[in-house]
């Protein structure tokens, strides 16, 4: 079954899914949906200023560890801020989500790229002038993962609105290879232009968020949400309710989470380079591992958008699930230290094809004027989980070493997998079918009804 199918076990589900979407479309709407994604410039102005936003923050975040260790020579205090940041962003995704379905999202993120533009710039201007200091260091990488936290849901939930429900799939797709190609060109710029001059890195992303800014000045669409109905509360709670009430949503943040915890970048690489250096892998053979580990990531966002268009999505995660704890008891078990990322570089390889397939879903099953919400609470649960998977990785290699470690990745990942089994992944429409099936004011009888 292709995606663009539906098998006869989901036609009843379908149907009446089919009947909360909107009336049928006016012939101006029509000819919207029927124009190429590339040709939708206001989604292809969102998208290059994403691009540049995320090339920023890759690139000015390689250089705070390396500022940090320059500066004070503390490689626990380089780890600190790398933790306070990811806690930061996690933690600022639920009030940025809340802010994404309140006021005009374009503003939101001009807001806190502006904020990101004069924080780099001033503190550039700092280090030029050698007037840095460890807890100077900290609040500003502290303050700009505030506004990651915050630009993120909303910057995702403005797809929606500037493409029709029939390219969701294709646009969630694109924007992964914007992801993953800045995680693999950001870190070598940091690291260059750090080399030339410590200021430069914070410059350079600087004037890329205000790129950025500018980009988002070509959108012609107006992103305002949708005004609140007299008596309605948006909550920032509901965003979790309505995971809760989604059975298809629910099961798949489950698997996702687990799977964070079990596969999360840093955690892998942490185990791949105390397996290599176990095994007695120079530091350069190291490097090469975690390069081929790392292309399956790019590979993978590269190929995201033609292969979710030719296999099912049901098969799509059923296969991305269970490579999971196959994966990790093939790396139990091999030898060498190569055949490691060649293995790593094929679960990376699932990361962009599901996440795109995942939000697709969701920007289909949530209505618009939730959807910062839904992004919000689904950030927070999939980040939450990474520390805890770092934490068991670097305690268990300490104690007894990586055939225990990929073991426990193993059960881990396999029990994470387990919701993918249900029928309702099993069955799976595709994501167009499912438009706006769930809004976050459905009636109680109604959830209860959909939930069965």
């Amino acid at each position: 079954m292709t995606v663009s199918q539906t098998s006869p076990d989901v036609q009843p589900q379908t149907e009446q899914l089919t009947e909360a979407a909107p009336q049928e479309a006016a012939p101006e709407e029509v000819a919207q949906q029927e124009k190429p994604l590339l040709r939708n410039l206001d989604f292809q102005s969102l998208w290059t200023s994403e691009a540049f936003a995320a090339l920023a923050k890759e690139t000015a975040e390689v250089a705070y560890p390396l500022l940090i260790l320059a500066t004070t020579g503390s490689a626990f205090y380089a780890g600190a801020v790398g933790s306070a940041q990811l806690l930061t962003a996690s933690l600022l995704s639920i009030p940025g989500g809340t802010l994404a379905d309140r006021m005009d999202r374009r503003l939101l993120m001009l807001l806190c790229n502006m904020v990101r533009v004069v924080l780099l710039g001033l503190f550039s201007v700092l280090i030029f002038a050698d007037r840095t200091n460890p807890f100077l260091i900290f609040a500003i990488a502290v303050g700009s993962s505030a506004c990651l936290g915050i630009s993120n849901p909303t910057g995702l939930a403005a797809i929606k609105q500037l493409v029709p429900p029939s390219q969701l799939t294709q646009a969630t797709a694109q924007n992964q290879i914007r992801y993953f190609a800045a995680t693999m060109g950001g870190p070598p710029i940091g690291g260059g232009l750090f080399g030339v001059a410590r200021a430069f890195p914070f410059l350079a992303a600087s004037i890329a968020f205000l790129c950025s800014s500018v980009l988002l000045l070509f959108i012609r669409k107006p992103m305002k949400v949708e005004q609140a109905a007299p008596g309605e509360k948006r909550n920032t709670i509901e965003g979790f309710r309505i995971l809760a009430r989604q059975p298809v949503l629910r099961l798949l943040i489950v698997w996702i989470m687990g799977s964070n915890m079990a596969f999360t970048h840093t955690g892998v690489f942490l185990a791949l380079i105390a397996t290599a250096q176990s095994r007695g892998a120079s530091a350069s053979y190291t490097g090469l591992l975690l390069a081929i580990a790392g292309v399956g990531g790019l590979l993978g966002s590269l190929i995201a958008g033609p292969v979710i268009k030719k296999v099912a999505p049901a098969k799509l995660f059923l296969t991305a699930a269970w490579i999971g704890p196959v994966a990790a008891i093939a790396l139990a078990n091999v030898s060498g230290v190569i055949p490691l990322g060649i293995i790593v570089a094929c679960v990376f390889l699932r990361g962009p094809i599901t996440s795109a397939l995942f939000l697709a879903y969701l920007a289909a099953m949530v209505p618009d004027k939730a959807q910062g919400r839904v992004l919000g609470a689904v950030m927070f649960m999939s980040m939450i989980a990474a520390p805890v998977g770092v934490f068991l990785i670097g305690a268990i290699f300490d104690q007894a070493g990586p055939v225990w470690v990929f073991t426990v990745m193993a059960v881990l990942s396999g029990l994470a997998a387990l919701p993918t089994l249900s029928p309702r992944i099993r069955k799976l429409a595709p994501p167009e079918a499912y438009t706006d099936a769930v809004s976050a004011d459905t009636a109680p009888a109604a959830q209860e009804g959909e939930s069965r």
